[in-house]
């Protein structure tokens, strides 16, 4: 589904101001060691999600500190998205920076296995 012009923009503004935590995690998915093509700050319909990859249709969030504040507008947006046929899994900050091998596990086994 393609995206309105203000929100493609958007996601262009967010490429350029990641987080630290993205920047970590996309040191790490952009090698395409998994076998997997990841974009980031990626534009979906009215969304821009952290990575994705379209072969797999999965969505990786990363969850910092405003999260819990929005947890409703996060839960739609997972709904959105789950309509679209895209799955989403998330991880916090903390486990990108702490656990990064259990995060690439984890985006490993949930990529169906043609496209891993």
């Amino acid at each position: 589904m393609r995206s309105p012009d203000f929100i493609r923009e958007r996601a262009k503004t967010l490429r350029r101001a990641m987080t630290q935590p993205e920047r970590t995690l996309w040191a790490l998915l952009r090698r395409n060691r998994m076998g997997l093509h990841f974009r980031r700050q990626h534009p979906i319909g009215p969304f821009v999600l952290d990575f994705y990859c379209a072969t797999a249709k999965l969505c990786i969030e990363l969850d910092g500190p405003s999260h819990t504040e929005r947890a409703e507008y996060d839960q739609r947006r997972t709904a959105w998205l789950g309509r679209e046929g895209v799955r989403v899994l998330r991880f916090s900050v903390e486990e990108v920076e702490t656990r990064s091998a259990v995060v690439l596990a984890a985006i490993a086994q949930a990529a169906p296995p043609s496209t891993a």
